[in-house]
């Protein structure tokens, strides 16, 4: 069966390979799952019951969950129909979500717990069009979604559902994904089944799995990167695990021992922290065979040769040491895909000596999302890049070197936003993705945010993520932000590792537990200068950091000093800081 449409995937999985655990989610230590036909059967009964209420084409249906089976069974449910679907952060605040329902005239919303529910319902009676909310889990006094199921069964109209899906082309709008941003109120971007269908079919082939293999998913459904990749999973007919939380990812993965996962880098960061933790309780022999083996991986390269000696060590070391990162990650491991921000070459080099692929990918939500990826292709991994543009999408480089993307994948438009439309997509075609990027070889290479460059007193311009992100390759440093707009010098803003410090202060006898008095010991700032100065020597004069100020609290979502993707808002970090920020650039 062709799949044009998303729902397709159902009859599509159904017809190439049916699973006896199509979905699985963990409720009360126990796993849940659902087959193939149980997918059908529950999308179909969201489908039929939400014709009853009376949605039809255009529609638009909130979704606002952790990740678990019944997302999807609503995700397709409401396709089918016509609607269209807009997932929510859960992590939203209260005043992007309420602008979000606005302006989408969201009829019907889909809460998994009684914390949103709640939230919801409190301003619910403001929203105009609003005819109903479901929860997922029971929440006392609010209609469940088993509600809508049940009268899903008394309207079945297989005919009518029939004729209702062939009405929809793949053309049509499928989704709204609102698109925080740093500034002003979040966008809705609006993707069709086309663009949705046609990003996963390009890199069908990527993704070393088969039929029947177990994977992982923990990143929200509701980001476009996680979501894209549940379809290409959907279509490969690959068993869906939903992780119970962050907290438990580690028992999760040992438990389902899946084939892959995607992840943030962050979280790639934290299990190579932990590793090396471990490394370190280690002595006598087996520590420094540890991190014998760890400076081969940091010396390792994908697309060389390293030569016969350092080969041979490389096997040894995949025969010692290694097979113990692989252990703690299922055992079965065949790739992690890395995306949503820039990974640490260091952090590619280590896992692919271990013989555990990242393969790291570029995208927006506005190009649904992957424009590139690094593959295990010949001549697909390059460290530090992006890797090959994927099948069916053109990437070209502006004059002032900002990435253009052209292909299938690009969105329709801004929902009720053609001005902001016109600004991002040209006359020709091209999607205009703010970041500034250059071409290796057959591979793209990210360099920095357009807009995020900003410009010191002197008239140089500094991009500062790749600064940030070499700050926090320091296993001193948790976050870091680039300061110094119409400044003499560069500064920053650092987030310390507060864990990895306190063992640190331990072994040297220095007097700090709390993240205050870390943040305010001499000693600790001298040695995160010390790491500074270190990165320093890599940077031209003009970009170096002189001064560092130390924070006692981590930038967090929930205080809106990030979005759901982990992009700092600079903006509101700066006023929030603005003493300190004003003493750092004070003339000695």
């Amino acid at each position: 069966m062709e799949v044009k449409r998303l729902f397709d995937l159902i009859p599509h999985q159904l017809s190439k390979h049916p699973l006896n655990i199509a979905f699985a989610g963990k409720e009360n230590g126990k796993w849940i799952t659902y087959s193939s036909h149980d997918f059908k059967k529950y999308s179909d009964l969201i489908s039929y019951g939400l014709m009853a209420k009376g949605v039809g084409k255009d529609d638009k249906i909130a979704i606002i969950s952790n990740n678990r089976p019944e997302w999807n069974f609503t995700d397709l449910g409401i396709l089918q129909t016509g609607a269209v679907d807009v997932p929510i952060y859960p992590t939203i605040s209260e005043h992007d979500l309420r602008f979000i329902l606005e302006d989408a005239e969201v009829k019907f919303i889909f809460v998994s717990t009684e914390e949103l529910y709640n939230k919801v319902k409190s301003f619910s009676s403001g929203l105009r069009g609003l005819q109903g909310i479901y929860t997922y889990n029971r929440v006392e006094g609010a209609p469940h979604w088993s509600e809508l199921i049940e009268t899903g069964e008394k309207n079945k109209d297989e005919k009518k559902l029939e004729a209702v899906k062939a009405t929809i082309q793949a053309n049509d709008l499928a989704t709204l994904l609102y698109t925080s941003g740093t500034t002003g109120n979040p966008k809705g971007v609006m993707l069709s089944h086309h663009n949705l269908v046609s990003n996963f079919i390009a890199v069908e082939h990527l993704p070393p799995v088969k039929q029947g293999d177990k994977i992982l998913s923990f990143l929200p459904l509701n980001h476009i990167y996680e979501r894209m990749l549940t379809y290409l999973y959907m279509y490969l007919c690959t068993s869906i695990y939903y992780a119970e939380s962050m907290e438990t990812i580690g028992d999760n993965i040992r438990e389902v021992k899946p084939t892959a996962f995607s992840a943030v880098p962050r979280l790639i960061e934290k299990v190579y922290d932990r590793i090396v933790a471990k490394g370190t309780e280690l002595t006598g022999i087996k520590r420094a065979l540890f991190f014998w083996a760890l400076d081969l991986g940091l010396k390792f390269d994908p697309g060389k040769d390293g030569g016969l000696i350092y080969n041979l060590q490389l096997n040894l070391a995949n025969k010692l040491i290694f097979p113990k990162w692989r252990e703690a990650l299922g055992g079965n491991l065949k790739a992690i895909v890395s995306g949503g921000a820039a990974l640490q070459p260091r952090l590619a080099r280590v896992f692919w000596a271990a013989q555990i692929p990242i393969l790291e990918g570029y995208g927006c939500i506005e190009t649904s999302p992957v424009i590139c990826v690094n593959t295990l292709e010949p001549n697909g991994m390059g460290v530090g890049t992006v890797g090959p543009v994927i099948k069916d999408v053109q990437v070209k480089i502006a004059q002032d070197g900002e990435i253009l993307c052209k292909g299938p994948n690009v969105m329709l438009g801004y929902y009720k936003r053609p001005d902001l439309t016109d600004e991002s997509i040209d006359k020709d075609g091209w999607y205009h993705t703010g970041d500034i990027g250059e071409m290796v070889g057959n591979k793209l290479k990210i360099t920095d945010r357009k807009k995020r460059n900003f410009k010191t007193s002197q008239g140089k311009y500094i991009a500062p993520q790749n600064i940030e992100n070499k700050l926090k390759e320091s296993r001193f440093i948790e976050q870091a932000m680039v300061i110094g707009e119409n400044q003499k010098f560069a500064a920053a803003l650092i987030v310390p590792s507060f864990a990895f410090i306190r063992e640190w202060a331990d072994r040297k006898g220095i007097p700090c537990k709390t993240n205050e008095e870390i943040a305010s010991n001499q000693a600790v700032k001298n040695r995160i200068m010390e790491e500074v100065e270190e990165i320093n020597k890599g940077l031209g004069s003009y970009e170096t950091i002189k001064k560092i100020e130390l924070l006692s609290r981590e930038f967090s979502i929930e205080r809106g000093e990030m979005t759901p993707k982990l992009s700092l808002k600079r903006k509101l970090i700066i006023e929030a800081n603005s003493a300190v920020i004003d003493a750092l650039f004070e003339t000695p």
